[in-house]
């Protein structure tokens, strides 16, 4: 009975594809993640390791004082449902913090910030 068992539990792991069990992770970022940017940054850019559900994926930009600072006008890129836009205005010299929050087709929710610093 016990090799039953474990014959049935490797079959439904090999059965089950790895990637309907994975979460959408953050995969790179532009800016990126702790970098200084010299020169006006238009957007930022996340990809993440599955597509994104638009209408439960969300991203912000943050001034050090917890202000939102991007246009609101968040997106899914046309090309790759991965890839999660938002637009930003002119920013002066600081440090802004990107948080996001999205569903992957799978319809898990992953969430994270990080930072990026603009140099005068």
């Amino acid at each position: 009975m016990r090799n039953l068992v474990r014959a049935v539990a490797l079959f439904t792991s090999l059965a089950v594809p790895a990637g309907a069990l994975a979460h959408a992770f953050l995969d790179r970022a532009v800016p990126a993640v702790g970098s200084k940017v010299h020169g006006q940054p238009t957007e930022v850019r996340l990809r993440f390791s599955q597509p994104l559900e638009p209408a439960f994926s969300a991203v912000r930009v943050l001034d050090a004082g917890g202000k939102q600072v991007d246009r609101k006008d968040k997106r899914l890129d046309p090309a790759d449902a991965s890839v999660l836009r938002v637009s930003l205005p002119p920013l002066a010299p600081g440090v802004y913090r990107v948080v996001w929050r999205v569903l992957s087709a799978d319809t898990h929710v992953t969430e994270g910030d990080y930072s990026f610093e603009v140099a005068p």
